[in-house]
């Protein structure tokens, strides 16, 4: 009975991986060029879920329709295509987390408040409105505490130059104060030896897709102009 269920499973598991392997050469006749992360089968009978350069789709087994949005389970509510991409981008922020004092802490304009004895690092565009929101209501406020601002421009190539001339500024966290706040351009050239582009490509690297995005002392990270309250917590939680 044992030796008889094993061989089930086996047929089982040979099926589906024919089914997803034949979708796979479907999937690349029709779009040669598309970047194929997985195929998986999904618990709706001849429905598979493929995910195509980080986005997740839904194609019957014939592949003769493909669907783009978000599959609900009505009887819960519960969006199964939400909870995936979270699934996926998590593993994906796992694959690149590293240790809090391996970040290029170098690189970044330092600040302390107070004690200065809780660290996070902060990569922030200066045309971004977000990172205005978050420098005047919640760092304004925050105390006992290291950041490492890092100057990432990735809004719009404008924030490039900005970031350069920031970074060459005689202060340059006030050349940044002064911008973000006031919009008052910095005087100095952005022509001086500056990790600029650097921070950029270790960013990309890294999945930085947003700003504001913030670094932890335990390696997590959060994304968005976090209140103070939300801050605080995360600073007491990975202190």
């Amino acid at each position: 009975m044992y030796k008889c269920l094993v061989l089930l499973l086996i047929g089982v598991m040979g099926s589906a991986n024919a089914n997803e392997s034949a979708l796979e050469d479907q999937i690349r006749d029709r779009f040669p060029t598309a970047s194929i992360d997985s195929i998986v089968e999904t618990e709706i009978m001849g429905l598979y879920e493929i995910i195509v350069s980080g986005s997740i789709y839904y194609v019957d087994e014939n592949f003769t329709y493909l669907f783009d949005g978000s599959l609900i389970e009505l009887s819960s509510m519960r969006n199964v295509t939400s909870e995936r991409t979270s699934e996926i981008e998590a593993a994906e922020l796992q694959k690149v987390a590293i240790p809090f004092h391996e970040l290029p802490l170098e690189m970044a304009i330092k600040r302390v408040y107070g004690s200065g004895e809780r660290e996070f690092a902060y990569f922030a565009d200066p045309n971004c409105g977000y990172c205005r929101k978050f420098d005047k209501e919640t760092l304004g406020n925050l105390s006992d505490a290291t950041l490492y601002l890092f100057l990432y421009p990735v809004i719009t190539e404008q924030s490039i130059p900005i970031s350069k001339s920031i970074w060459c500024s005689a202060n340059a966290s006030l050349a940044w104060d002064a911008f973000i706040f006031d919009g008052v351009a910095p005087e100095a050239q952005g022509d001086c030896d500056n990790p600029i582009d650097q921070i950029v490509t270790f960013g990309k690297r890294m999945s930085v897709r947003a700003t504001p995005t913030l670094f932890f002392s335990d390696g997590s990270r959060a994304s968005g102009a976090l209140s103070l309250e939300q801050l605080e917590a995360r600073l007491t939680l990975t202190k």
